[in-house]
């Protein structure tokens, strides 16, 4: 999923950034709702220093801010224990670049000074793919919202595997450090995050996305990335 190619507006990106030496990028669920508010906080085109933002007496929440300038369009995202997923449009020139930049270092300096440490939490440069093939982009909704199997069954995929279905989907419903109860009509803040309006409306229904989900949750394959 390396990066040979420039980010253009209207297009659509899957974006994928692991912790160095795969370690550990959360260590607890404190940590994981730091991350996904600043996914929302970060996706602004001014300075926002977050504990301000904390303290300020009109929001009771960060989800309350007026995020009316953003750099990007988010249509997906997902927090695994050592990686990130998250689905992208490009809405402003370089708006995915200063994004991420600002993301991956408020996230990387929130979390070095908790534990003391010093130098790069994330692996280097994000990863990204274009997903100028509309079927690819339609699939990558399923495949980011379905990464958190891998943490009950990590060969799930498998044609010698075997999946509980109904507790997998159980356990992606109650999985909160990814956008899945967004699709399947639960309403909370962090929906404030995503803004599905720019991408391709390929589930009209909630029934839409549940047959996708369905779909991929029974479908095998021989060799997984």
């Amino acid at each position: 999923m390396e990066r040979k190619f420039e980010f253009s507006i209207g297009e659509f990106y899957h974006l994928y950034s692991r912790g160095v030496d795969k370690r550990i990028l959360f260590d607890n669920d404190t940590d994981r709702l730091r991350f996904v508010k600043l996914l929302f906080v970060c996706n602004h085109r001014e300075s926002i220093v977050f504990r301000d933002l904390e303290k300020n007496h009109f929001l009771k929440d960060v989800f309350d801010f007026p995020a009316d300038q953003s750099l990007v369009d988010i249509g997906a995202y997902c927090l695994m224990p050592n990686h990130i997923h998250i689905l992208m449009h490009e809405k402003i020139e370089k708006g995915i670049s200063m994004f991420m930049q600002k993301l991956l270092t408020a996230y990387s300096k929130y979390y070095n000074t908790k534990n003391s440490r010093n130098g790069a939490l994330f692996d280097g440069n994000f990863k990204a793919r274009h997903l100028d093939n509309d079927n690819y982009l339609n699939y990558i909704y399923t495949y980011i919202h379905l990464n958190p199997i891998k943490l009950i069954n990590s060969k799930w995929k498998e044609k010698e595997s075997f999946l509980d279905v109904e507790s997998a989907k159980n356990f992606i419903e109650n999985y909160t450090y990814s956008s899945y109860s967004d699709y399947v009509g639960e309403n909370r803040k962090s929906g404030k995050i995503l803004n599905q309006q720019a991408f391709p409306h390929y589930f009209e229904s909630l029934g839409d996305f549940k047959r996708t989900v369905d779909f991929w949750l029974n479908y095998k394959e021989d060799n997984v990335e």
